[in-house]
């Protein structure tokens, strides 16, 4: 039976006339990493490798005074479980990924060669004000990751979950997880779970110094994955969803960008990559833009001096990954951000694109270059995560990919 809930995923004018294709079984198919998608954790995840003392914490279902189902999360306000039902490919991509074997068969579908993953379940790791239950379970998630993806690990490739307010278990945790072989490192958005609070430490302080150090001396990038950091789940009533979504999810995970690129901290760690994960493009040039302006209308209250614009941080040394965003690609040659941008098709979760991303690429990316192309779905996150490419997508006029 047609879905037609989701006829829209398959509007497409076509790559015809394109130099590569995006279609999965192209012969000259684009080399496409996907820098955002999802694990598929088992329930036990934390509590089969959790010591007892944090058995009754973590995070799980109770029951309200009402009967009703709640999600327990520490950091989060109690959530009523919905009775809504997936139908169609919502309720495929709800069900998909859930051992490698199917994600490498999902990716095929897709024409995915490649996939970041982070968590799912596991986006909770940092949802408590108390640093160490917070790195123990980042240590448990990174555990079951390891044992679960790594002979998988040219494919299908985790980041190391680090309870970057914990500074001395986090640089600990990101020796052990390079020594393992991770490609790259997930931070929260605010290393001290909760609201704004200016007594809290943040990435600009110099106190993080010794992390960046541990994190630049194992080589590895940092990604900030929306809705980390404090609860996402403000408003509530109507709109509440989309209002959570733009606000609340999205936008907070400029934060750690700006703080980055503001700082001094890129100068004192010129090798230090870092980027956003699942929050857009399109507000980059924006964000950009806004920096240089309070750096020079501000200039008597700034500090420190920097050599450079905070724009040109974030230029050399960041990245943002995307789904579909018009904006974005609209405004990337114009602002220097062909190498800063990264394609995902989110599997398996609703945002995303999957199984339909061919189609979504068509519809988004008919203005751009072959070579821009190129490096958005595919070879600049192969620079930034260190993925090989395959030998039949080396070709002179690819851009650079090391």
């Amino acid at each position: 039976m047609h879905d037609l809930n989701n006829h829209w995923r398959t509007v497409s004018n076509g790559s015809r006339e394109w130099e590569r294709s995006p279609q999965p079984r192209a012969a000259n198919k684009y080399f496409m990493i996907s820098a955002d998608c999802h694990v598929q954790e088992p329930n036990d995840f934390l509590s089969a490798r959790m010591p007892e003392k944090y058995q009754d914490r973590l995070p799980g279902i109770v029951l309200g005074g009402d009967g009703s189902k709640l999600q327990k999360t520490e950091g989060f306000r109690p959530i009523r479980l919905g009775s809504f039902t997936f139908e169609g490919e919502d309720l495929e991509r709800n069900e998909s990924g859930k051992t490698p074997t199917e994600r490498l068969a999902a990716l095929d579908r897709d024409g995915v060669d490649c996939e970041i993953l982070f968590p799912n379940k596991g986006l909770t790791v940092w949802a408590t004000p108390d640093l160490e239950f917070s790195q123990a379970m980042c240590r448990a998630y990174n555990d079951w990751a390891w044992e679960t993806f790594a002979t998988y690990n040219d494919r299908l490739s985790p980041m190391a979950c680090i309870a970057s307010g914990d500074i001395a278990g986090a640089i600990i945790e990101v020796e052990r997880a390079a020594k393992r072989g991770f490609r790259g490192l997930a931070l929260p958005c605010k290393p001290v779970w909760g609201p704004p609070d200016h007594e809290h430490t943040n990435y600009n302080l110099p106190v993080f110094d010794p992390l960046w150090a541990a994190i630049v001396n194992c080589d590895l990038p940092v990604t900030f994955h929306v809705s980390t950091g404090r609860d996402p789940r403000t408003a509530r009533g109507n709109g509440g969803a989309v209002i959570n979504y733009a606000v609340h999810s999205l936008a907070p995970t400029m934060e750690p960008l700006v703080n980055l690129c503001s700082s001094g901290v890129i100068e004192r760690f010129p090798t230090l990559r870092f980027g956003s994960i699942e929050a857009g493009i399109g507000w980059v040039p924006w964000m950009m833009t806004a920096m240089d302006e309070a750096y020079l209308k501000h200039h008597m209250w700034v500090r420190p001096k920097l050599e450079q614009l905070p724009s040109a941080y974030f230029r050399s040394n960041g990245f943002a990954s995307f789904g579909e965003d018009a904006p974005g690609l609209a405004l990337m040659r114009e602002y220097g951000l062909v190498n800063n941008f990264l394609w995902a098709n989110d599997f398996p979760h609703q945002e995303g694109t999957w199984p339909h991303s061919a189609a979504a690429i068509e519809r988004t990316m008919s203005r751009l270059s072959d070579d821009e192309r190129a490096g958005v779905l595919g070879f600049n996150a192969a620079r930034i995560f260190k993925f090989d490419v395959p030998a039949r997508y080396r070709q002179p006029e690819n851009v650079a990919v090391s």
